[in-house]
């Protein structure tokens, strides 16, 4: 019998909320693979995809031959605010504005502009005046300002807006584009301005109608993607239940670290189905059934941290035993050898 100890610990840093991707929205992304190609191609140039924009209600980006699209980094809004790390500086195309300034100044949260190191946001549609530039406007087919829309990348799922455009700064029209924020969230911070995710493996998922506006509800004044991330999860939720009859969803882990790490084992992701942590994905854990959080040691005892946020929900750590010595040192010198300081920190005991 080893001994536990519960930690309820307030994270002041940033947190990320991962899903494990619903069987629903697994199903989903399979079936557009397997497809190959779009038939409903609401633009050509693009392949903006209205398969299933009757019955489902969504558009989303696909390719030919199985690809779907990748993620290019977006810095465009507020400059040097909350979050900014400074991974921007090697983007040559970055703009202080966003496609919809107006409507989030209108939301009366003291934020007049999209922050990219805090608004998860993709860039939706094309827009330009340039000679045999091409056209899309997802509005034209019912797809809102500033709506929700659902991003599965790196074997899990992250809730996010549209909240740009593409412009014809380039030499050509292009999709696949989204806010540094959700591309840590994806992919982890080895990505800045200048450096995205290549493969067409990402599929970005728009929904139609007013009732995926997140509007006043979401926490735009957010200092971080987990806080802002974890206003839009339950209007998120709701609106995946359009897809294919709907599945549950499974929040995985939230992190005091600037993003979620990638997964690279599919079936094998934050929320998935375990044994034992051998089930889990590379640093992830098996907690109660399912994986999640981070494998770390604090002093020689067994500990299980479980954090709580009120915006975002519940994150799990919980040591390896089988950690080498030099490893055991890192974690804790990490942690540390006492309780965390605050007045939120309690210590119980738990049963094995």
């Amino acid at each position: 019998m080893h001994s536990f100890h519960l930690l309820l610990l307030t994270f002041a840093t940033q947190l990320c909320v991962a899903m494990n991707v619903p069987a629903n929205i697994q199903n989903f992304y399979n079936n557009i693979k397997n497809a190959g190609s779009c038939s409903n191609i609401l633009q050509t140039a693009f392949s903006y995809c209205g398969d299933h924009l009757d019955d489902y209600g969504v558009i989303y980006l696909q390719g030919t031959d199985g690809a779907l699209a990748d993620m290019d980094i977006d810095c465009d809004g507020l400059q040097n605010g909350p979050g900014d790390d400074g991974r921007c500086g090697s983007s040559t195309d970055t703009q202080s504005q966003s496609s919809f300034e107006d409507i989030i100044s209108g939301y009366g949260q003291g934020v007049g502009e999209l922050n990219a190191f805090v608004h998860p946001y993709v860039v939706f549609g094309n827009e330009g005046s340039s000679g045999g530039y091409q056209n899309f406007n997802p509005q034209d087919y019912g797809v809102k300002p500033l709506s929700l829309m659902a991003v599965v990348c790196g074997g899990q799922m992250f809730y996010g807006i549209w909240g740009d455009e593409n412009g014809d700064d380039g030499p050509k029209a292009m999709v696949g584009e989204a806010s540094i924020s959700m591309a840590t969230l994806c992919f982890g911070d080895s990505v800045n301005g200048n450096s995205g995710h290549a493969d067409t493996d990402v599929l970005y998922i728009a929904f139609t109608g007013s009732d995926a506006v997140p509007g006043t509800s979401a926490k735009w004044d957010a200092d971080s993607v987990g806080e802002f991330e974890g206003s839009i999860q339950a209007l998120g939720d709701n609106l995946i239940q359009r897809i294919g009859g709907g599945g549950s969803t499974s929040p995985a882990s939230s992190s005091p670290s600037a993003s979620c790490p990638p997964c690279s084992w599919d079936g094998h992701c934050a929320g998935a189905s375990c044994d034992t942590a051998d089930d889990c994905d590379g640093s992830l854990t098996c907690i109660d059934g399912q994986c999640g959080g981070e494998k770390v040691l604090r002093d020689e005892e067994q500990i299980t941290y479980r954090s709580k946020s009120e915006n975002v929900g519940q994150a799990y750590f919980i040591e390896n035993v089988g950690l080498s010595p030099r490893k055991r040192q890192e974690n804790i010198a990490k942690v540390g050898p006492g309780k965390p300081a605050g007045d939120e920190a309690t210590d119980e005991p738990l049963d094995d």
